[in-house]
Parts: structure tokens; sequence; C-alpha cells
């Protein structure tokens, strides 16, 4: 008989991405948060940074009236916060908290609270925490974790006692400061903390080193030493150490922690979808008809071409980690496929990823807005807005030196769209969500990637779509089809290692062509099964993780108690 497990009555849930959206991690909160308020009822508290001073953050709506009295209370000890509603499906609540008086004792309002070198002697004489080496992000994400964990001890004080069950779970090293002082000054809290990708893994992929068939051999502090990660690095290591439940989102970072923190995790909480926005029926077909004529009227006026409705769309998304998240490998894929003789359809390839924009194209705004057809390109018909570096663009470069300039007689045009698809970018004018839906084929061919919200995306939205086995999602994907994934599973996983850029290239490349030869109803089929992966996907799939990480903080804080 499975045991019961023991439920938190509160959860206090810390992020730099709680109503503040940087990355996959504002996804896998935001996503997951409407389960977790089902379940929780107002009793599921996000804690993020209030970083908007000038203009209001679109994700948050105050309200003065929720722990009203608590507000007051707050203030008075010196602690500036705003409570209100996280605008994602559920509406959780969020607090917001002001982080900037910590950063020197003179403007520490409350003789309780420490400035930020005390805290930082305090984290080394408890906990070892080597902070001398911060630089950059370091010392924001220490005040505001120290910041989000005195919110928590203030409301616990002001409304809870020993009789609630409470977890508080910490994100990402820049999360780790509040773990380790809501360890130390609440024990009977239990805690949580989450990595989603190592510092230091991330910085030894990045800088073009070797990580995985060497992952046994590093020695994660003195990779640290080598890269300049000291405090990242000492502050993850600690909190991994020292929490009452440590978790990570996939297998493979699984192995990572355990090698390079040297800590094994507790518990994998692999990464969940929520897909009440993926619209149905009638609405699915008219969005993703939208998408597409938008594509290729982008691709046209930039081209000077009159590609049709039969043309491939496919695309790469995500941060801009040219080598990280395979960028590289994708632009190699397109060049190669350009000379593919068993390409059957001509392919329009995106890649939607934010650089250093400078602003849209006015010649291809005026081109769009005209509804005309042209027959002749744009000059530099590479790319759909102008860069602050053109020169030194990594996606330009490499299209430049294989000389990829999409010309008239090529069968494959490469368009890099630099920017984030939030509906205003003056060219597609269409959201990330929304321009997904038009894709045929989506490909992201990861080399360092702790899960991958990208691929779960595509399936979600009926769109087949190719990753690595580096990749957790990948990983996922092929444990739950028991073979590693083919197109015709609607997900390709493609096996990737430190070496083998060229056979991925050739895979994708292969993939894509396949894909042109297909019949409608073979592709009506792939279709079919992405979205029946991505159904085993959802975070009424995935909760039945954090219960586990749940019960195990709360177990190891009532055990404390007892002592």
């Amino acid at each position: 008989m499975s045991k019961l497990l023991l439920k938190p009555d509160y959860i206090f849930e810390s992020s730099w991405e709680v109503c503040n959206k940087v990355g996959g991690i504002y996804t896998v909160l935001s996503s997951r948060a409407k389960t977790l308020q089902n379940e929780m009822q107002d009793r599921v508290l996000f804690i993020g940074p209030d970083v908007w001073k000038e203009n209001e953050s679109p994700y948050f709506k105050e309200d003065k009236a929720l722990f009203a009295d608590w507000q007051w209370e707050a203030k008075e000890q010196g602690l500036m916060v705003r409570v209100g509603r996280w605008m994602v499906p559920g509406e959780p609540i969020a607090i917001l908290v002001d982080f900037t008086p910590f950063y020197e004792k003179e403007t520490v309002k409350s003789s309780a609270f420490m400035s930020k070198n005390e805290i930082y002697g305090w984290l080394w004489e408890n906990y070892g925490v080597d902070s001398l080496h911060g630089y950059g992000d370091y010392d924001e994400a220490s005040m505001f974790s120290y910041a989000a964990a005195l919110v928590t001890e203030s409301f616990y004080h002001h409304y809870l006692d020993l009789h609630q069950r409470v977890i508080y779970h910490a994100n990402e090293w820049m999360c780790g400061l509040g773990a380790l002082y809501i360890n130390s000054k609440l024990p009977q809290i239990g805690t949580v903390f989450t990595t989603h990708a190592t510092s230091i893994g991330r910085s030894i992929a990045g800088n073009q080193k070797p990580l995985y068939d060497y992952l046994f051999a590093y020695n994660g502090d003195q990779m640290a030493d080598e890269l300049n990660m000291q405090s990242k690095h000492s502050i993850e290591k600690q909190t991994a150490l020292h929490v009452d439940c440590f978790t990570t989102v996939s297998d493979i970072t699984a192995n990572e922690c355990k090698e390079l923190l040297d800590k094994p995790v507790d518990v994998v909480l692999p990464n969940g979808f929520d897909n009440s926005f993926v619209p149905k029926g009638a609405a699915f077909t008219r969005k993703r008809k939208a998408a597409r004529k938008r594509l290729l009227d982008v691709a046209n006026a930039l081209l000077g071409e009159s590609l049709n409705d039969d043309t491939l769309i496919v695309s790469t998304s995500g941060r801009y980690e040219f080598r990280n998240k395979g960028i590289d490998v994708f632009v190699e894929a397109m060049n190669r496929l350009l000379r593919d003789r068993d390409l059957k359809k001509k392919v329009v390839a995106f890649i939607e990823v934010p650089g250093w924009v400078g602003e849209p194209r006015k010649d291809l705004q005026e081109r769009l807005t005209s509804g005309q057809s042209f027959d002749t390109p744009l000059e530099v018909p590479q790319v759909t807005h102008w860069l602050h570096n053109m020169s030194h663009d990594n996606v330009l470069s490499m299209m430049k030196y294989y000389d990829m300039h999409n010309r008239k007689d090529e069968q494959v045009k490469v368009i890099f769209l630099p920017c984030y698809l939030d509906g205003k970018d003056g060219i597609v004018n269409m959201t990330y969500y929304d321009v997904v839906l038009g894709n045929d084929l989506c490909i992201y061919p990861s080399y360092y990637e702790p899960w991958g919200y990208t691929p779960l995306e595509a399936v979600a939205f009926k769109v087949p779509c190719v990753t690595t086995d580096l990749a957790g999602f990948g990983l996922w994907a092929n444990k739950e089809f028991g073979h590693n994934g083919t197109i015709t599973d609607g997900v390709k996983v493609i096996h990737r290692t430190d070496y083998n850029y060229s056979e991925v290239a050739d895979a994708i490349k292969d993939t894509v062509a396949e894909f042109s030869t297909m019949t409608k109803k073979q592709v009506e089929e792939c279709r079919k099964q992405a979205d029946a992966l991505s159904k085993k996907a959802l975070w009424s799939e995935f909760i039945r993780y954090y219960h586990e990480a749940y019960d195990i903080a709360l177990t190891k804080a009532a055990e404390r108690m007892k002592k």
C-alpha cells in the first residue's frame, strides 16, 4: 500500500521570472500556476522582483485589498511590497517586492534586516557561500532572493503558525539565498530548490567545451574557478546541499547535478504544459491559415517571390544561444538542403530568436502595406529587422560564410526574424503562439537543453518537430515511445553527442526532405501523433512529481521540529 503524501497548506514560490517574462522559467511557472491554483485556491503565493519602475508589468494586476492588514504591516517593517494577481491562466496571487533598499545599510529601514555586505558575511559564516567573486547579476539576484525570504517570513508570522504545513520553493541559483535564509530562520518550513540548468554546465557548453563525454571527469568547483563562475556556482551548490528537497527538470540535468554540484537530485520535476489556450476546431484552422498567410506574405515581400501555400514552412526558435540551442546546426542543415535532390517542395525556414534589434525594416513594411506582389528581392533578403550588429551577428555571418543569399532559383530560403514575437514587432505583428501554428515542421537541434519548451509547445499546436536526445524533452519522448522518435511519431529525436555536429545536420536535412515527400494523409497522421504526445505532458499528468517533492520537504521539516 502506497503511503499518503504530506500536502502543503501554503506554498511560497520565488523566481526572478514571476510576472517578469525573461525565458523558459516564466513558461514553467505561469503554465503550472493554474493547476496549483485549482488545488490550493489562493494558498500558493508567487514572489517576484518589482522591477517595473517606468512601465507597469503587463502580467501583474495590483489589488490593495488582498491581505490588506499584512500589506500595511509589511510596509511598517520596511518591506516594499505590492500584492495582486499574476495575469496568467488561474490568476494566482503574486507578491512583487522592491529589493533595492538592501544594497546599502543606510537604506535598510529595519534594524532586523541585513544590508548586502552583512548578508554575504552571514552566508559565508553559515553556509560557506563565496560571494566575493560575484559580478553582473549576482548582487541583484541575491538582494531579490533575500527580500523574497523576508516577505515569506513576515507573511508567515502574521497569518500562520506550526499548525500549517508550509513549503518554500526557490527556482534557480538566483533564489538560493532565500531558501538558505528560510532553512535557517524558519526550520518548520519545508524547502524545495529547483535548478533548471546548472550555471556551470551551461557555462561549459557555452564556452565551446565538450560537456557530455567528459562530464564524469569535470570538477564543478575547479571549472567554476576556470570560467569565473565561483559565486553563482557556490550559492547553487550550497543551496542544493542544504535544502530539504533538491530537484531539477530532466534526467539529463540530474546527471549534471550529480557530477558538477556533487549532489544527486531527490526528484526530477519534468516541465508540463497547459493547453487551455490552444485553439480548438474551426478557430484552430482559421488561426493556422492566418499564420501561414502572414509568414508567406513576409517571405514574399522580402524575397520578391510568389511562394504559395504548398511551400513547407519550417522554423527554429528560442533564446539566442548560437551553439547551445543548435542554431548553428540548423543553418548548416538548411545550407545542405539547398543541394538535396530528394527535396520535393520549396522551403522557407525562419530563425525566430531575439537578436540585438535596431528597428523593423521600413522597406519591408512598405511592401507589406502596399498589398502588391514584387519580383525583385530587397537588399539583404535574409533578415526582417535591422540589427545594431549586422556585421557581427552569428546567424548572418554564418549565412554569409556559406554564401546563402536566398537567390531566386534556390529551393530553400532562410529568413532571420530576430525579435520577440509579442504581436508588436513591426513586421509579423503576431504573437509566438499564433505564429507557431503556421509551421509544417519545427526544428530544435539543441546541444544544451535541460528540458526544452519549444518542442513541447510545437507538438501542443499539432506541429511535428525535430529535437535531440541532449534535450530533456527529447529523452522523455524517447521513453514514452519506447524507441528513438521518428518523424512519423510526431517527434523526431536525433542522437546528439559532443562531436557529431555533421551527422545531426544531415539528419535534419534528410528529415525535411522526407517530410516534403509525404502525402496529406501521412502529414495529418504525424500531426495527430504530435498532438497525442503533447497530452501526456500536461501539468495534470506531471503535477504528481511536485507532490512527491513537497512530501519529501515536509517530512524532513517535521522530523527537524521533533528534535
